[in-house]
């Protein structure tokens, strides 16, 4: 997936935010490309995992389809570990056809990675910064 840079700052900046908390949310996409960054509450209000409350991921993804764009990428932070899906973001994939996008800021410079999950196998993905 492409996707400018003031959009992928916009991740680094809401994980920096949510910290120590991991932060969440979607991106829209159109063939391919980045278009829009949905910051989402992380209801589990935890440093280990994520959870986007289902009203919300609802309104999400419908305002991500009346704009005419896809699911391009969930994502999330890791704020103490590497940006690679832990066991629990692998089980917790239910969007094969999304990207998973995680934003590490474990260090002081961050590490934002994407990868398809699909039935439990995890590959990465690129991420083209513009």
């Amino acid at each position: 997936m492409k996707i400018a840079r003031e959009l992928y700052d916009q991740l680094i900046a809401h994980a920096r935010a949510e910290a120590p908390n991991e932060c969440c949310g979607m991106i829209a996409s159109a063939d391919g490309t980045a278009v829009r960054i949905f910051p989402a509450e992380n209801t589990a209000a935890s440093p280990l995992r994520y959870e986007i409350d289902g009203r919300q991921q609802l309104e999400i993804l419908d305002a991500i389809e009346d704009g005419g764009h896809d699911l391009g990428a969930i994502y999330h932070s890791h704020t103490r570990t590497a940006p690679e899906p832990s066991q629990t973001d692998i089980n917790l994939a239910f969007y094969p056809d999304s990207l998973y996008v995680i934003v590490g800021i474990a260090n002081a410079e961050p590490d934002v990675r994407a990868w398809r999950i699909v039935d439990g196998a995890v590959s990465e993905a690129e991420l083209i910064v513009e």
